[in-house]
């Protein structure tokens, strides 16, 4: 299996990013390829996963894509237990490490949206339902949206954990499944 550094792994989701994607394609897209899946299709199927999945604030996007990544690498279509099992295991510690790195891996507060750990309350509260940032309509990307976005650093950092992970995963001396 050919490897992306964490840097190169980076680069390009950030640059994913930067060229119009959403963060879930962004980072998802990196690692298409390295796994025998169509870079276009990937793009397709993570797309509605951008913005904390449609726009939701739920979920960051960039762990959205990274757990996509891990289904690709080592996800199984045999329904068993034990598949499902080494790929829960796995995907808890990815957004462990991003979340030991951000504070969170929910959308909204990445973005500063609501306080850090105070998601639920937002919602119970209505103070995050119909806020304009929860419009189902994207916006602009201009350079002024660039600037109060943490997004690109986000897509680079996701995509960098998971190349990261990879190497590991690839070391590791026991059986892999796939």
């Amino acid at each position: 299996m050919n490897t992306l550094t964490p840097e190169e792994a980076r680069t390009q989701a950030r640059q994913n990013f930067l060229d119009g994607y959403a963060c879930a394609p962004a980072v998802a897209a990196v690692f298409a390829e390295l796994f025998g899946y169509d870079r276009d299709m990937v793009l397709r199927l993570m797309q509605p996963f951008g913005a904390g999945m449609c726009r939701m604030r739920e979920v960051c996007g960039t762990v959205s894509g990274m757990m996509a990544a891990l289904g690709m690498c080592m996800g199984s279509a045999d329904g068993t237990k034990e598949s499902k099992d080494a790929v829960y295991a796995e995907g808890q510690k990815l957004a462990d490490r991003f979340r030991q790195k951000h504070g969170s891996i929910i959308c909204r507060e990445l973005l500063g949206l609501v306080p850090m750990g105070q998601s639920q309350e937002a919602l119970k509260e209505g103070k995050v339902l119909n806020h304009k940032a929860d419009s189902p309509v994207s916006e602009e990307r201009t350079a002024e949206y660039y600037k109060k976005r943490p997004c690109p650093d986000l897509c680079g950092e996701a995509a960098a954990i998971f190349a990261t992970w990879l190497e590991e995963y690839k070391n590791k001396p026991q059986d892999k499944a796939k």
